[in-house]
């Protein structure tokens, strides 16, 4: 009697690949809620730079002082200009999705990338238009 209780049990459980296809299933929806999500954000940070007229500088993104800066009268702390020892170039640019996510092709995909194959495009429809 206990192995047909154990055999009926076994019957009605899931096994471990539904629970991966469970899993992997609810991961792509979760990154495509995420890529959405990411989107709206995008969407709101850029009508708040054009409504304050911010630059990549104000954000901390340029190489000179932001208006904020300037007006604060900052710059007594003064980074290194040393020489970068060992500092390798930027990669080309490879993929990009068209929303300003782009990626270089090495490395751990990024999460924008993996949302978009998740949500049924391939590879091949997000390399970049510059790339060779």
């Amino acid at each position: 009697m206990g192995m047909n209780n154990f055999m009926a049990t076994n019957r009605t459980a899931p096994t471990l690949a539904a629970l991966n296809a469970q899993i992997a299933k609810l991961q792509a929806q979760a990154e495509v809620l995420r890529t959405k999500e990411t989107v709206e954000v995008v969407a709101r940070i850029q009508e708040a730079i054009k409504h304050y007229g911010l630059t990549a500088a104000d954000l901390g993104l340029g190489g000179t002082k932001s208006k904020a800066a300037k007006a604060a009268g900052g710059g007594a702390a003064r980074k290194s200009k040393g020489k970068a020892v060992g500092k390798k170039p930027a990669r080309k640019i490879k993929f990009a999705d068209g929303q300003g996510n782009t990626w270089g092709g090495m490395g751990k995909r990024p999460d924008w990338f993996k949302a978009a194959l998740a949500a049924g495009r391939k590879p091949e429809d997000l390399l970049a238009k510059t790339a060779v």
